[in-house]
């Protein structure tokens, strides 16, 4: 029989943004499973419905989340939960945030303003969030700070460049976020938000 000083602490955090950001390839990369994965092909069905422009050789899409798993310690695991980036799939985020400390708003900047809705939705539910800017090869870059002007987003919000297919980059991004979160919280408690 266990005991509750066996039980992981579980920490969940939501990758978010546009369609075709790259959130399933972030939350594959850095998974230490095989994701789960619910993408599906996309079909004729979706012209019209779905803009590709920009990601005209996305040939899948996410319909429900992804959900990859991160042990940081014996005690400490982090979930992470890879949500549609399509407008007609956003139904689902209500259910995909519940209890999440905090987020991931992908952001491709040939798409920039697909991360409006991403940013809205936290911003509107106090969520912490950060942006991280996915470097796409041959898309044009631009520092963390024009992409915070152009977002319109609060100084302390932590914007950084990444490469999504990359381990290492996306294992810097959660960090990233982890620290902010926790700097957040911190705030919170010493104002006395939390008691």
């Amino acid at each position: 029989m266990s005991t509750v000083d066996e039980i992981p602490y579980a920490i969940k955090i939501l990758v978010a943004g546009g369609f075709g950001a790259g959130k399933t390839t972030m939350v594959g990369s850095v998974s230490e499973i095989e994701p789960l994965r619910t993408e599906e092909v996309i079909t004729a069905e979706s012209v019209g419905i779905d803009d590709l422009e920009g990601v005209e050789q996305k040939t899948t899409t996410t319909v429900a989340m992804d959900f990859g798993r991160i042990t940081l310690t014996d005690g400490l695991v982090l979930y992470l939960f890879g949500t549609p980036g399509q407008d007609r799939f956003w139904f689902m985020w209500d259910e995909l945030s519940l209890g999440a400390v905090g987020a991931v708003v992908l952001a491709d900047t040939r798409r920039l303003a697909d991360c409006f809705p991403s940013v809205d939705y936290f911003e509107q539910r106090g969520t912490p969030f950060i942006v991280a800017v996915n470097c796409f090869d041959g898309a044009k870059r631009y520092r963390p700070e024009d992409v915070r002007v152009a977002l319109d987003l609060d100084p302390q919000v932590p914007v950084l460049l990444c490469d999504a297919r990359r381990r290492d980059s996306s294992k810097g991004v959660l960090i990233t976020l982890v620290e902010y979160v926790l700097q957040r919280y911190s705030e919170l408690e010493n104002n006395g938000a939390l008691a």
